[in-house]
């Protein structure tokens, strides 16, 4: 049996070489780590990587029987399917800017954050994760606005109950720890509950590192020790965890989430 690469940007490129070997004829535009794109179309590699990882042994085999699969129907019933069957599994990501990298604005339906981020919108089917391109916005007659509020809505009822882990610093902080590891722990930094769940354990206003697709921590402003010794480790699980997002820290008030970028709030 032939294993997959463990890691995810040589995942990508070995996912894309048995593509061209299963299916010649599509173009490939680009590779990211956890995504690739195919004939203007992303398709996001999370949960693939995340079956190989639990049978790494039958790598090639899964990704063979998965790409088979996908573009036997599933990617055609995706370029057919009508909004009203859509707008169930319409979900919030949030993501770099440097996506726009290798992909061109124009094409992705998402809308602009903060701490140089932006949150795409994806169908989350049960075997794959797809984005939602502009051209399918069109077809749908449906704006970016109500695309956001209905991927924020959809995101609060996902797992209504969160799963949070609260620990006391040696410095007297508190942060909050939320690792459902569905592929959204990192997207809830939009739940439109976070605020009142999270503050009353938190002192009031907080702030969250989200450096990784699958990481969410929200923490206490004070003390500042225990802030800063934070903030150091969220850079370092930022350049070491895959599919990285932003080394800094979100400020979430009652009003909404803030960027820290050009804030004295970190």
């Amino acid at each position: 049996m032939t294993m997959m690469p463990d890691n995810p940007t040589e995942f990508s490129q070995e996912v894309a070489q048995i593509l061209r070997r299963l299916q010649p004829e599509l173009t490939i535009d680009s590779i990211r780590e956890d995504e690739l794109v195919i004939a203007g179309r992303r398709l996001d590699l999370i949960n693939l990587y995340r079956i190989v990882r639990h049978d790494p042994q039958r790598g090639v085999e899964i990704v063979e029987h998965y790409l088979e699969q996908l573009f036997a129907g599933d990617l055609m019933y995706v370029n057919a399917m009508n909004f009203d069957i859509a707008k169930a599994r319409i979900m919030p990501r949030i993501q770099p800017e440097s996506i726009f990298e290798s992909l061109s604005r124009r094409l992705v339906a998402h809308t602009p954050f903060v701490n140089g981020s932006v949150v795409v919108y994806v169908l989350d089917l049960p075997q794959m994760t797809v984005s939602i391109t502009t051209e399918q916005l069109v077809q749908w007659n449906v704006d970016i606005e109500e695309l956001e509020d209905i991927a924020r809505e959809n995101l609060d009822q996902y797992a209504p109950e969160m799963d949070v882990q609260l620990v006391e610093s040696r410095e007297g902080g508190m942060a909050a720890i939320l690792a459902e590891q569905d592929g959204y722990d990192a997207a809830r930094l939009l739940l439109g509950k976070l605020y009142h769940r999270l503050a009353p354990s938190l002192g009031g206003d907080f702030l969250v590192a989200i450096p990784a697709r699958d990481m969410f921590v929200a923490l206490s402003r004070e003390p500042a020790e225990f802030v800063h010794r934070i903030q150091d480790r969220v850079r370092q699980d930022y350049e070491r965890l895959p599919y990285p997002i932003t080394d800094q820290l979100f400020y979430v008030t009652r009003d909404g989430v803030a960027g820290t970028r050009d804030s004295k709030a970190a």
